[in-house]
């Protein structure tokens, strides 16, 4: 593991507040490489032990941290030099999680003389958004900012990865269904690799001069419809699928439906969109240049194709 010799992060000690989780483990790979203290903080954290044999002697701990909890999570910042906040849900107790959480951390950082936090948005924070989760993350952008004024926003669009929850979702049923109804098939989305937000986060908390106090747009370089992804989807896969376009109605009334792998929030997130406004800074003012799906889409297919690596793909 080649540490970077002029992160001015180098043994300083980084707090990742739901670290276990899809972006912690990336974003937590980017900081060991720049040498910082890692301590992972989360209810489970040990589902981040792949990441021990990345670090060095010393380097990472491991810290069981309840984000329900004031006493928790004021342990767990304790001595940091920076925080970051990666705590979300589409479940119950997203005020909790997403904004008083997120608030106490943010005191408890300011008060423990932290030099940066910054704070896991997304694109769809909105106060006056019917969904929880939208008003709930714009909740704890203003809670944070209050707390901590040179707090860092991280607004991302939906995160794609070859551990993602989303790409490879769709890969399967893609894999396994002859006919796939598309929901939101319109709905533009601007997906965001989640290695290039661990970085964005990264920078953001190496130079807290330049980029705290601000909101940033995390994006890809490419805006695609929910129906162009299926088919890229599909067409890296090597399957011809019948994809069905699903209206707005049967959309929400099946989000609606108890057990379904889509809820309410989701699908209000799905209708609204998910792609820049630009007219915050953008995901290269943190000095990073978003790479596309497309430069990935193929080779995390090859698992899903019929016959695996010895699939021929027609040209």
């Amino acid at each position: 593991m080649g540490n970077s010799p002029h992160s001015k992060l180098d043994n300083e000690l980084v707090v990742l507040i739901g670290g276990n989780g899809f972006v912690g483990r990336h974003l937590a790979q980017d900081l060991l490489q720049r040498g910082a203290r890692l301590r992972v903080a989360a209810r489970n954290p040990h589902k981040a032990m792949a990441l021990k044999p990345l670090a060095n002697l010393g380097q990472l701990q491991f810290m069981p941290c309840n984000a329900n909890s004031a006493d928790s999570i004021r342990a767990a910042v304790q001595g940091a030099h920076a925080v970051v906040w990666l705590v979300g849900t589409f479940g119950k107790g997203q005020q909790q999680l997403h904004a008083e959480g997120a608030r106490i951390a943010a005191e408890a950082a300011k008060a423990g003389g932290a030099e940066a936090f910054v704070y896991l948005s997304s694109l769809s924070a909105d106060p006056a958004s019917d969904g929880t989760y939208a008003s709930t993350k714009a909740l704890g952008e203003q809670l944070v900012t209050e707390a901590f004024p040179q707090a860092t926003i991280l607004r991302p669009s939906v995160i794609f990865g070859a551990d993602d929850q989303f790409v490879q979702m769709f890969a399967g049923l893609v894999s396994m269904m002859p006919a796939l109804p598309v929901f939101g098939p319109e709905a533009k989305l601007q997906p965001v690799w989640v290695n290039d937000v661990a970085a964005a986060a990264a920078n953001a908390l190496e130079d807290p001069a330049s980029h705290g106090g601000k909101t940033y747009e995390l994006a890809g370089p490419d805006v695609v419809t929910m129906m162009e992804l299926h088919r890229a989807i599909a067409a890296a896969q090597g399957r011809r699928r019948l994809l069905v376009p699903v209206p707005d109605a049967g959309s929400a009334l099946f989000a609606a439906l108890p057990g379904t792998p889509m809820s309410s929030d989701q699908w209000a997130m799905l209708k609204a969109g998910n792609v820049a406004t630009g007219t915050l800074p953008g995901i290269d003012k943190l000095g990073v240049t978003p790479r596309p799906l497309s430069l990935f889409l193929d080779k995390w297919m090859v698992r899903f194709r019929k016959h695996g690596r010895f699939t021929v793909q027609k040209v």
